[in-house]
């Protein structure tokens, strides 16, 4: 399999509610899997395994069940921050947030086959991503959206457009307020693909999703 995701790039992200005391046994641990397996049955090109409340041990026990339901599959599977985990849990790769360690030094230390997202909200963190190694960036927050307002009002249509072109053919990933109406402009803008927690949420609704983006895409600029 190529490292490099073939757009259009479909990412769930999970939505970080488990406690700290989940654990494999845990309600909470079957529905993230079950939302996994869900992914890889429609499709979804990568799951982020956000979750933030976990211990690095309850963590590590998540992504290696996350990484054996989706093996065999196109879905690739991500761990936020932690790379060390991902790759002790037999993950694809690591998401780096603007407090993680920079892609660079993660490429150095695990290597080229080790897929690498990294998190922007600027052009000029975007083009560090891209030079540091990282494989796209998720761009954002495009539109408004209550998770994301600590970070700073929405980036809009136009900043994504912008560094769409200008880091072309470096993939940006679109995040933030992106909802079923939204779809076809992030992707008209230059988006490689889009992000979020929930319109991914839906497990049952996850295979629509797909389609909707992919039609959105169009099959002239879908990679193969």
């Amino acid at each position: 399999m190529s490292r490099a995701p073939a757009r259009p790039i479909t990412y769930l992200i999970t939505g970080g509610e488990t406690s700290s005391a989940a654990g494999p046994e845990s309600e909470e641990f079957r529905r993230l899997l079950a939302l996994v397996r869900a992914a890889a049955a429609a499709r979804v090109t990568l799951v982020q395994l956000r979750e933030k409340g976990l211990t690095g041990r309850a963590l590590f026990e998540l992504a290696s069940a996350a990484a054996q339901v989706a093996r065999g599959s196109g879905t690739r599977v991500l761990v936020n921050d932690r790379a060390d985990i991902a790759r002790a849990a037999g993950c694809d790769g690591v998401h780096l947030t603007t407090n993680s360690l920079e892609a660079s030094a993660v490429r150095r230390a695990f290597g080229e086959e080790f897929l690498i997202g990294v998190s922007a909200h600027t052009l000029e963190e975007a083009r560090a991503a891209r030079e540091g190694g990282a494989d796209f960036a998720v761009f954002g927050p495009v539109f408004d959206t209550p998770s994301k307002r600590a970070y700073g009002p929405p980036v809009g249509l136009g900043a994504l457009t912008k560094a769409a072109r200008e880091l072309s053919p470096f993939p940006l990933v679109a995040l933030g307020g992106v909802g079923w109406d939204e779809v076809e402009k992030v992707l008209r803008a230059g988006a490689a693909g889009v992000a979020g927690i929930r319109l991914f949420a839906d497990g049952q609704n996850l295979a629509r999703i797909v389609h909707h983006i992919g039609r959105a895409h169009g099959p002239e600029g879908r990679d193969e």
